[in-house]
């Protein structure tokens, strides 16, 4: 899942990036208003932290312009723990849940938890396709009784590909999607990592593979028993 995260505070965002990266989400984070409103506006994430004390737009204008833009995604609100008047008027203004500082990370990533199966659209923890299974809770891709324990980028991209699998992403969205938005990596980078999941997939026996279709990018499909 893709996060957005906006705190000012290096030593803080470091920290919290850290730990919501260990945790197979996959973060961007910036350091004031202003860039958390144009990442927000220009790409899609699953779920957006905000602090609310930041320099150049504070956290609940942003809130409020992402929502009278019609921007849905779901927005935990960062609050210091006196400022109840804040946590009131960001619930107002269409925040999912806030959290005070200073918070356990444990808490934080039960918030988050909580706050993405609360989406209009409910997300599971595993999702499957053909005979295969992604577990979100332990990174396990499963076919039967085989497994393999991915890392990050390789759980973050096939979790794309299969809570999308009739979508095609070009190389482009999977760089932005699992690497972020201000990545350094190249496309030669996808191209190695889709090798791996297909590696993986072998490995397994799972009857499903990624494709590629020329000038149109790649997908999930599942192999019929005449192409396996």
């Amino acid at each position: 899942m893709r996060i957005l995260y906006a705190e000012d505070e290096r030593s803080m965002s470091e920290a919290v990036c850290d730990v919501l990266t260990f945790n197979k989400y996959s973060v961007d984070c910036v350091y004031d208003g202003e860039e958390a409103y144009s990442y927000a506006s220009l790409s899609e994430y699953d779920g957006i932290i905000l602090d609310i004390m930041m320099p150049k737009m504070d956290g609940l204008t942003v809130l409020k312009k992402l929502r009278a833009e019609g921007n849905n995604t779901p927005v935990l609100l960062l609050t210091a723990k006196a400022e109840i008047e804040d946590q009131i008027e960001g619930l107002d203004l269409g925040a999912d849940d806030y959290l005070p500082k200073p918070f356990s990370m444990n808490l934080l990533l039960a918030r988050l938890r909580a706050m993405m199966r609360r989406k209009e659209e409910f997300i599971p923890d595993t999702v499957t396709l053909g005979n295969i299974s992604l577990d979100q809770k332990d990174f396990k891709l499963r076919c039967g009784d085989k497994e393999v324990v991915l890392t990050n980028l390789e759980y973050s991209m096939m979790e794309l590909f299969m809570r999308n699998k009739n979508n095609y992403f070009k190389t482009e969205d999977l760089l932005t999607k699992v690497w972020g938005y201000e990545t350094d990596a190249e496309n030669g980078t996808v191209w190695v990592y889709i090798s791996y999941l297909r590696k993986h997939l072998a490995d397994i026996g799972a009857n499903v593979n990624i494709v590629a279709k020329r000038n149109i990018g790649y997908r999930i499909e599942e192999v019929s028993d005449k192409e396996s």
